[in-house]
């Protein structure tokens, strides 16, 4: 039997981090997540998958992620149940991580924040990979991007980046794909 979940998506708060009684840390953070596809009004609708990391790495996790931050996970779908205070039968499902990548670099992170924090209408799919060069084969530890960011004063006559993220979002109907 497998259960393996891999997502790919943004924070929508900073993760919050707790301690049991023994002492293990544990983060929970909602990541939402863009469909593939859009509604009938031409909107794309998000899932957002509650999510729980343990140990070190929700320390990690917690430290080097905030509000916004674009993020990789993989981990195992979990369902789970408690009595609330009420008396009633409560069922929570949530994905717990065992792996993470940051996707995108700090001064990524940092410039969003200081521009009010919010998304820029879809995932930046450019942005750069951290630490290792498969996103999702271990836990990097939070470990960042530390190259230096390009170059953006050259005034030579080379074209314009078609990826760069300009700010505008790309809109593609099912009818555009070859599949």
């Amino acid at each position: 039997m497998i259960n393996r979940a891999v997502l790919t998506g943004r924070l929508t708060r900073d993760p919050e981090v707790r301690y049991t009684q023994s002492g293990a840390a544990v983060a929970t953070f909602t990541l939402a997540v863009d469909r593939q596809f859009t509604n009938q009004s031409g909107e794309r609708e998000a899932d957002f998958i509650n999510c729980v990391i343990w140990r070190k790495s929700a320390e990690n996790f917690a430290n080097f992620t905030h509000k916004g931050s674009l993020v990789g996970i993989e981990g195992r779908v979990q369902t789970r149940n408690y009595e609330n205070q009420q008396g009633q039968r409560v069922y929570v499902t949530e994905v717990v991580v065992e792996n993470f990548a940051l996707l995108e670099s700090r001064s990524q992170t940092e410039q969003r924040s200081t521009n009010g924090g919010g998304n820029n209408g879809g995932f930046n799919n450019n942005a750069p990979q951290s630490g290792s060069a498969n996103p999702f084969g271990g836990n990097n530890g939070g470990a960042t991007n530390n190259a230096p960011a390009a170059n953006n004063n050259n005034q030579s006559n080379q074209p314009a980046d078609p990826f760069a993220d300009n700010g505008e979002s790309i809109d593609i109907s099912d009818d555009d794909l070859p599949f």
